[in-house]
């Protein structure tokens, strides 16, 4: 058993010296060496005793990598989920799932291990939905058990995943076995190797072994065999071949039965003091790996190096080569442009301490602001900066080191000049000044000007300035000659190149515009004008012109020049100096006119005669008002007549001359009379002129309403005012005319004075109306009439009033008797007769019956046509005439007399309520139609019997309302048309007022649910309606007992409310309402769950039982099992070292959760919470803060390492999985980790922005397993950055970086866009 455990870990070693692999297992054995056996035995389970074909449980991973150098985003393939080995029974099916990675991606095949092909029941297919690749067994039989292997290989490696299919048989397959021939002691060791000790007893009692003394002397020599070596030396140490001042390790992996093993290190036969060392040697250990580093060899380090651990004893060489001193770097010429900084590099073969000397112009160079000398940290390497370099700095750079020396000439290059402002184009006007300047990028220049190509530096002409890196010219009143191309030409010293800047200069011959104009001017004569026009430019002179003549030489006229103000002055304004006056200049003109203006004037002779005397006229005439004037210009007429401006029409018009004006007004009227004003404006004055206008015409009529004085049989006395408006004339009296009412003709019945307005008229007839006119009288007529309202005589006489109704009786098919009553009133007067009218139904035309006044109060008409109806109306007559008609008889249709109709046949009842009954029936077989029916209504204590309507029933059923519940009413109809009434017919019984009898009903409608959620504190209310006859009895229940509580119950016929204001837990349960009455029951049930914030759970407790995890245990709340809509907990973080918490998991219906991610040293607190659908309850938090445990190094692993079977394979740092960009919530860890691979198993430094952190305790890191990983705890804005990691052994050093992000909730526009990036997978988001 021991050789085949050494056959086995030969094989693992050799297959990792040739790969870079990993390989785990796992087996059901419990030695510290899980065994992996291909060999296919038949045993028995230990608890069922089937039988059953299996390996050992074998579970093996290999990865190896074919390219040294792996393009970034390419990878070689990986598994990315474990497969598991399966155990099953015969006729089952058996399924492995692969999910990997890589890039390209890895062609996949399944192998068995034993060699043999897969089973036809077997199917490999790949799953696009879940990306897997699976291997399907189905029916499986005993000889399908075996170890399956899953292969991925693409052009950079290849990985394969081994697992084991255990086959059992099934129970019914089993047959009753004679008895067993006990194991061989070969079997049985190998039966309880694989076993606990506690269980030895028991599996030999099982398999029939006796033996059992014996067994177990010989199994614990064997486990001894296994245990002999205490030291297993799996790679030895190794010669190096090192140069001086590096760094050298000697590296040995070894297998310790006692990891506190003493070793010691010898050079030689000397021990090695690493205590006393001062950092020259220093023993290192990781893992199974064992090194002493050497740093900065020299020849005195060389020798032989030798490892002592108990009785093993390994030696190797160290030989240190010492190259002579030399220059590495090529030394070239170097040339710097001025004012950067010059750097020279010189790289030494090796250290040394002779000091290095670097020489300019024979002169040592010594550090200062001018000259920086640097050193590397390697000590190989030597700088010189020269900062800031001139042209003075030119020349030959010596270096020299002990005997060696080199010269490098250095050479500088001058800064070209620029122009940081150039010269422009300019434009001046002529007799302007022009100002053109431009700016070198360097002061240290020489300039010089020039005008189209000639130097013009030294013309006195020019006004030449330079400041600093400023130069300009300046030219004052140009001229036409001074236009051209102007140029400035910069030189510098060393430096053959001339620069230059060129602008162009254009004069423009000066023109002046007008900045302020001339206005036409008005003035009196005599008096001073002035003239005056104002140019842009002073410069400009310019010329008077008067009507196009030059203004030279005039009396009383001045030319005046102020600057840019040009003025003509008049110094008294005649009517020889009228005309139009120009201002020309270069240019520039202004025109303007002159005119001599004299305010309007009307004589004081006509002002004087139209202010004593009026002007008078006639109505109807035409009225002429003519007014002189004078004044210049002239002026503006207008008329006002009561101020009103006059304006021209057909009867009115205004004429105008040069020195007058006239007002003519045709066919005067006497409202023209008034006040009349002629305005005359002009731009010189204003004049107004004021007369009256008179128009004479008939008075206006007297003023009223008229006053009677006396209304009698005998006389109508009246009274009036005088007219508001007498015509102009004086009145001279009165004229009255009157007219009787009934006729149109006036007569003139009286005249009177002036001075009177009182008149009587004693020539009436009593009872007559009358109606007056009243005229006044001036010299030219008479006035309009006032006219009076109509009056009587006395008391007056009307007409009689209206006689009753019409009836009609005696109708036959050709004359019917119509009879009325004489009128209430007369009218005053007898009445004389009566007028009869009568028309057909539905004319509009009335024909009168009579000829002659009927004097009796009835009358028969004949001469009607059969079968048509007829209306009729008739008319009082007194002295005074008709009354109004009366009113319209009813409809009465020409026909011999109508049968009275029969008995009412099937009278029954239709319908009752509380208050009403319906009835109906059918029309009489016996008699003539009837055109109605009279139902009769009487209660059962009633004798008499009343109608049920006050007219007849037109239809064939009724309903009678108005009755009281539950009283029982009688019932009797009679037909009736117009031959009469008809027999009656009566009910046989009576009726009571109230419904059809009904069961109990509920009419739900989906108002209200079986199922009802309440939250506790809000209204509880439950309404139904139903309907009954009679009303039921309404009962309300919970859980099956009648309801008295804190509930309100409200009830009517139809409906019932059950009401809790403010509900409770204990409020749930099963309510129902019952409904009963004397023709059946109902009833409704409504599940009622009243729910509330729930109560929080108790007991919280903390284990950590895997490191980096923490389990976390309570005591469930009591409300968790009553809800029925999801309750659940939500399980939260905080770290000590921040205030926020951190949700871990929402929805856990378990009392038991395993937090994970915890970072190792951190103190962590942790909260429950139960939610539910209406809110969370108080939170369960830890008492106290638990540490999270520091991983311990598990060296148990070392154990699988297998003897070393040749020399290692050396790989340079590399990664397999690059680190990727990271965005975190700020206050959130971010966790941040590769894959690698190297071999000696490199260096890994963190490194943030150019900081290294790799010790920073804010940090943690970790490097296992071929995966770097970097934890940053509760993030913050200043974690933002490039993080950078660097692996580096003595093959070489490699790189990875990637950038994190902070961010906070409200920072919209970032998120959307690191969603867009983490899908497109550049970012962990």
């Amino acid at each position: 058993m021991e050789q085949q455990m050494r056959k086995t870990m030969q094989m693992s070693s050799s297959s990792s010296s040739t790969s870079s692999s990993t390989t785990f297992s796992s087996s059901i054995s419990s030695t510290r060496l899980r065994k992996v056996s291909q060999g296919l035995s038949k045993t028995f389970d230990d608890s069922t005793g089937v039988q059953r074909k299996t390996s050992a449980v074998v579970e093996t991973f290999s990865q190896v990598q074919k390219s040294l150098n792996i393009p970034e985003g390419d990878s070689v393939p990986d598994f990315e989920e474990k497969l598991r080995p399966i155990t099953a029974q015969e006729g089952d099916g058996a399924a492995f799932k692969a999910k990997l990675s890589g890039k390209p991606k890895p062609s996949v095949r399944w192998e068995r291990a034993s060699g043999s092909p897969l089973s036809a029941g077997t199917k490999v297919f790949y799953d696009d939905m879940n990306n897997q690749h699976i291997l399907k067994i189905k029916n499986l039989t005993l000889e399908d058990a075996d170890v399956y292997k899953c292969i991925a290989s693409n052009e950079h490696g290849e990985a394969i995943y081994s697992i084991s299919l255990i086959v059992t048989e099934r129970c019914s397959s089993v047959e009753k076995r004679e008895e067993k021939k006990p194991p061989t002691e070969e079997e049985m060791l190998k039966i309880l190797s694989g076993a606990e000790k506690k269980d030895y007893e028991r599996i030999c009692a099982e398999y029939g072994f006796t033996d059992f003394r014996g067994i177990l002397k010989k199994l614990k020599e064997m486990k001894k065999k296994v245990e002999v070596e205490v030291v297993r030396v799996l790679k030895p140490l190794e010669d190096i071949t090192a140069r001086a001042d590096s760094n050298v390790v000697f590296d040995t992996i070894l297998e310790l039965k006692d990891p506190n093993m003493k070793m010691q290190w010898f050079l030689g036969t000397e021990l090695l003091r690493l205590q006393y060392a001062h950092g020259k040697y220093e023993m290192k250990q990781m893992g199974t790996k064992h090194m002493l580093c050497i740093s900065n060899v020299s020849l005195a380090d060389s020798g032989t190096y030798s490892l002592q651990v108990g009785d093993k004893r390994q030696s190797a060489k160290l030989k240190v080569i010492d190259e002579p001193l030399k220059f590495l770097s090529e030394f070239k010429p170097m040339k710097v442009t001025e004012r950067q900084t010059a750097v020279f590099e010189v790289r030494l073969s090796k250290k040394t301490n002779v000091p290095l000397i670097w020489k300019v112009k024979g002169k040592e160079v010594k550090r200062d602001e001018k000259f920086d000398v640097l050193l590397s940290e390697d000590g190989l390497t030597y700088t010189l900066k020269i900062k800031d370099v001139k042209v003075s700095d030119t020349g030959d750079y010596t270096i020299s080191i002990g005997d060696i020396s080199a010269t490098v000439p250095l050479f500088i290059e001058r800064i070209p000049i620029t122009f940081t402002s150039a010269l422009k184009n300019m434009r001046v006007k002529e007799k302007g000044k022009a100002r053109m300047e431009c700016e070198m990028s360097s002061k240290d220049v020489h300039i010089r000007w020039l005008k189209d190509g000639s130097d013009i530096t030294a013309s006195r002409r020019y006004i030449f300035m330079r400041e600093g890196k400023r130069a300009e010219v300046i030219i004052e009143e140009c001229e036409q000659t001074d236009e051209g191309e102007y140029s400035v030409v910069c030189t510098q010293d060393n430096d053959p190149q001339e620069y230059a800047t060129s602008a162009k200069l254009t004069v423009d011959e000066r023109f002046a515009s007008v900045k302020s104009g001339m206005s036409d001017t008005q003035c009196p004569t005599g008096n001073p004008a002035e003239l005056c026009v104002v140019l842009d430019d002073e410069k400009v002179d310019g010329v008077w012109l008067k009507d196009g003549q030059e203004v030279a030489g005039q009396r009383g006229v001045q030319v005046v020049k102020q600057g840019a103000v040009h003025k003509l002055i008049f110094s008294g304004v005649t009517d020889a100096h009228e005309g139009k006056y120009t201002f020309r200049a270069k240019g520039a003109e202004s025109e303007a006119a002159l005119t001599v203006a004299d305010p309007p004037e009307v004589d004081s002779s006509v002002l004087d005669m139209l202010g004593t005397q009026p002007v008078t006229v006639k109505a109807g005439q035409t009225a002429t008002i003519k007014i002189p004037f004078k004044g210049k210009p002239p002026p503006k007429v207008t008329w006002y007549k009561d101020g009103v401006e006059v304006v021209e029409g057909k009867r009115m018009k205004v004429e105008r001359t040069a020195d007058s004006t006239t007002l003519v007004i045709n066919k005067c009227v006497r409202e023209d009379s008034g006040a009349v004003v002629l305005r005359l404006k002009s731009d010189s004055g204003t004049a107004t002129v004021n007369l009256h206008l008179n128009v004479i015409d008939h008075p206006k009529p007297p003023q009223g309403k008229v006053e009677f004085l006396e209304l009698s049989r005998k006389c109508i006395k009246m009274k009036w005012k005088a007219p508001r408006d007498n015509g102009g004339k004086e009145v001279t009296g009165f004229v009255i005319e009157r007219r009787e009412s009934s006729k149109k003709s006036w007569t003139r019945v009286g005249e009177v004075k002036s001075s009177i307005t009182v008149f009587t008229d004693d020539k009436v007839e009593a009872g007559q109306a009358y109606q007056y006119y009243i005229r006044a009288v001036n010299s030219e007529g008479m006035s309009d009439p006032l006219e009076t309202e109509e009056v009587c005589a006395g008391e007056p006489i009307e007409p009689p009033g209206t006689a009753s109704q019409l009836q009609v009786s005696d109708v036959t098919k050709d004359a019917m008797t119509v009879s009325w009553t004489p009128p209430v009133h007369d009218g005053g007067a007898p009445v004389l007769g009566y007028n009869l009218e009568r028309r057909k139904k539905g004319s509009k035309m009335w024909l009168q019956v009579n000829k002659e006044l009927i004097t009796d109060s009835k009358f028969m008409v004949d001469g009607l046509v059969a079968d048509v109806e007829y209306e009729f109306r008739v008319s009082s007559i007194n002295q005074a005439g008709a009354g109004s008609p009366s009113t319209i008889s009813n409809a009465v249709m020409a026909k011999d007399p109508i049968q009275a109709p029969g008995l009412v046949k099937n009278l029954l009842v239709s319908d009752s309520t509380n208050t009403s009954i319906s009835l109906r029936w059918t029309p009489p077989e016996q008699g003539d139609t009837p055109s109605g029916y009279i139902l009769e209504v009487r209660s059962k204590d009633a004798k008499e019997w009343m109608k049920a309507t006050k007219i007849p029933i037109a239809g064939t059923g009724f309903t009678v309302g108005g009755l009281k519940e539950r009283m029982r009413y009688r019932f009797r109809i009679r037909a009736v048309n117009e031959g009469g009434l008809g027999e009656p017919i009566e009910l046989s019984e009576g009726v009571l007022a109230m419904p059809p009898p009904v069961a109990p009903k509920f009419d739900l409608q989906g108002k209200i649910k079986s199922q009802m959620v309440v939250r506790a504190g809000s209204t509880l209310c439950l309404q139904l309606s139903f309907t009954a006859s009679p009303v039921p009895v309404v009962t309300w229940f919970k859980d099956g007992n009648i309801t008295t509580g804190r509930e309100v119950i409200t009830k009517s016929n139809n409906h019932s409310q059950f009401l809790i204001s403010s509900s409770q837990r204990s409020d749930s349960g099963v309510y129902r309402i019952h409904l009963k009455n004397d023709y059946g029951e109902a009833h409704y049930n409504v599940n009622v769950r009243v729910t509330d914030f729930p109560r929080p759970a108790k007991n919280l407790r903390l284990v950590e039982e895997v490191p980096g995890t923490v389990t976390v245990q309570w005591d469930h709340t009591p409300d968790l099992a009553d809800d029925n809509e999801g309750a659940h907990y939500i399980i939260l973080k905080r770290d000590t070292g921040t205030p926020s918490w951190f949700t871990v998991a929402e929805r856990v219906f378990s009392n038991k959760y395993t937090v994970t991610g915890l970072l190792p040293g951190r103190k962590y607190f942790f909260r429950v919470v139960a939610q539910n659908s209406i809110g969370d309850s108080d939170p369960l938090d830890s008492n106290e803060a638990l540490i999270i445990a520091r991983e311990k190094e598990c060296i148990s692993s070392l154990l699988r390492l297998k003897e070393y079977a040749g020399p290692p394979r050396q790989v340079k740092p590399s990664f397999l999985l690059h680190l990727k960009d990271h965005a975190v919530h700020r206050g959130h860890d971010c966790t941040m980790s590769c894959a690698y691979q190297g071999i000696p198993t490199p260096q890994a430094s963190w490194y943030k922005g150019e900081c290294k952190i790799s010790d920073c305790p804010r940090f943690w890191q970790s490097t296992a397993n071929g995966v770097c990983t970097l934890v940053i705890p509760i993030c913050d804005a200043k974690d933002s950055g490039k993080y950078t990691l660097v692996l580096e052994n003595p093959l070489g050093m490699a790189k990875c970086s990637c950038d994190l992000v902070i961010f906070d909730k409200d920072d919209k526009n970032l998120l959307e866009s690191l969603a867009n990036q983490a899908n497109k997978e550049k970012l962990i988001l």
